[in-house]
């Protein structure tokens, strides 16, 4: 988000948060939020994409809260009233977009209203899908199965040149401006990866039993929630919801403590982010430096940068949320001071980290360690390098992602098995302060570079590049 979107973003939070603060707060939320859906998601040049994919998400999430609400909470007159409302809110904004584009008034784009439709069948669909408990658990599966799909797609950079081509060729086939193909990773969906995080979150609570109940307003405001759109955290449902139905006060403690997230946040962002973008690796500057020492000075600086721009826009988060009287959970927790790698990660977007462990990580580990077909250490290496490779893919499809993750992965199992090697041997060495925090510091050092280093899978769209990097940063 750029600083003036920050800005129109703190100024709906503190409208939202001073005037709405009981009657009436869930549907301004929700509708501020559906809004900045929309208003988020980048203008490109193919004519209707920023209407089409927020429509879309819309539709998933109409789609979900089907699946995991009970009958009864379907047929309240309330969210009958809210669905009507998305409705008309959605082909407003899709009108008010049409007419950016069009010529005169009298001359509308023949794609006119058609994302708002399928959002009504869409809808038609959940009512018809979840009508038998056999129907709606094949569809909880279905449902999860379409959200990795899309997301696999949107990842893919393959996929997205198809869908490129796709768009193109329709465009040519109907009246009005035709589309020039865009460059591949234009075809960018806003803030999909962390709504479909939170979208499968409930459908696999609702399979096992454990998601609260709640209405159409209150799930479509947790699964777009505006603060939290960009970058997360990614909020747990029956947390969130109990914060938007009684939110936190807004006294004088609120205030300090929103407005400091906020001061730190902006501080971070936009005065150490553009500082250590001037001494950060980028492939632009790789190829001007001559000397291992000067790479790794770029390297550290990457690090940092990093650090500071996605913790600096948690922090930005955390304080639009408790303006809004909701306290979102923290993400970063000095992570490059932490003595090994299971600590780090433990620190380092722990909400994404939270999220695999609960549904991937113990899930797994429960399952190979009940085979019995697998060692001790067997499972711990298996259940780490698939759960970072998974992160690692979460990012983007890509070999360098598969490598950030595989780094990690095999660096978690190695600290692991030496970790529980030298604890019984160390122990009668580590009996004084100074000794433990000397190893201590040690442990930061080496956890830090160890980190360092895979970011330059990380920064790099091609092996070749990372691998140039490396040589650099060694000398070889």
């Amino acid at each position: 988000m750029s600083f003036n979107n920050i800005l129109i973003a703190l100024g709906l939070a503190l409208a939202v948060g001073l005037v709405f603060r009981r009657q009436g707060r869930v549907y301004v939320l929700m509708t501020v939020s559906v809004i900045a859906l929309y208003w988020l998601q980048p203008s490109l040049n193919i004519q209707g994409y920023e209407i089409w994919l927020p429509t879309l998400v819309l539709g998933l999430v109409v789609l979900s809260w089907g699946l995991v609400s009970e009958p009864e909470e379907r047929g309240r007159r309330g969210n009958l009233l809210v669905g009507l409302a998305l409705f008309v809110l959605v082909a407003g904004l899709e009108f008010i977009s049409r007419l950016r584009v069009e010529t005169t008034w009298f001359n509308p784009s023949p794609l006119l209203f058609w994302p708002t439709i399928s959002l009504a069948l869409i809808s038609l669909s959940t009512w018809g899908l979840s009508r038998t408990s056999g129907a709606k658990m094949a569809g909880l599966w279905v449902m999860i199965a379409l959200l990795l799909g899309i997301f696999i797609f949107i990842k893919l950079p393959s996929f997205s040149g198809l869908l490129d081509t796709f768009i193109v060729n329709v465009s040519d086939r109907l009246p009005g401006p035709k589309v020039e193909p865009s460059p591949l990773f234009d075809l960018r969906w806003f803030g999909f990866s962390y709504i479909a995080f939170r979208l499968i979150h409930t459908l696999r609570d609702r399979q096992m039993g454990r998601l609260p109940q709640v209405s159409l307003a209150e799930y479509l405001t947790y699964v777009v929630f505006f603060p939290a759109l960009a970058a997360g955290p990614i909020d747990r449902v029956e947390r969130f919801v109990k914060e938007l139905r009684q939110p936190l006060a807004l006294d004088s403690d609120g205030w300090l403590e929103a407005g400091q997230r906020l001061m730190v946040g902006l501080f971070k962002k936009f005065v150490l982010v553009d500082f250590l973008s001037y001494i950060s690796l980028t492939p632009a500057n790789r190829a001007y430096v001559v000397s291992s020492a000067w790479m790794w000075v770029l390297l550290y600086g990457y690090s940092l940068q990093i650090y500071f721009d996605f913790s600096g826009y948690t922090d930005i988060a955390i304080g639009l949320g408790r303006l809004l009287g909701i306290k979102m959970p923290e993400n970063f927790n000095a992570p490059y001071l932490k003595s090994n790698l299971t600590l780090f990660w433990n620190n380092w977007h722990m909400t994404l980290t939270q999220w695999f462990r609960a549904y991937f990580f113990n899930p797994l580990t429960r399952s190979l360690r009940s085979s019995g077909k697998f060692s001790i250490p067997a499972v711990i290496l298996i259940t780490q390098v698939s759960t970072m490779l998974l992160i690692g893919l979460w990012h983007g499809i890509t070999w360098n992602f598969v490598a950030w993750g595989l780094w990690h992965g095999i660096g978690l199992f190695l600290q692991n098995r030496w970790s529980d090697f030298i604890r019984p041997r160390a122990s009668g060495w580590l009996t004084t302060p100074g000794r433990q925090k000397t190893v201590e510091w040690m442990g930061v050092f080496a956890t830090f570079n160890f980190v360092a280093l895979g970011w330059v899978f990380f920064g790099f769209s091609s092996m070749q590049q990372s691998w140039l990097v490396f040589q650099k940063l060694f000398g070889l």
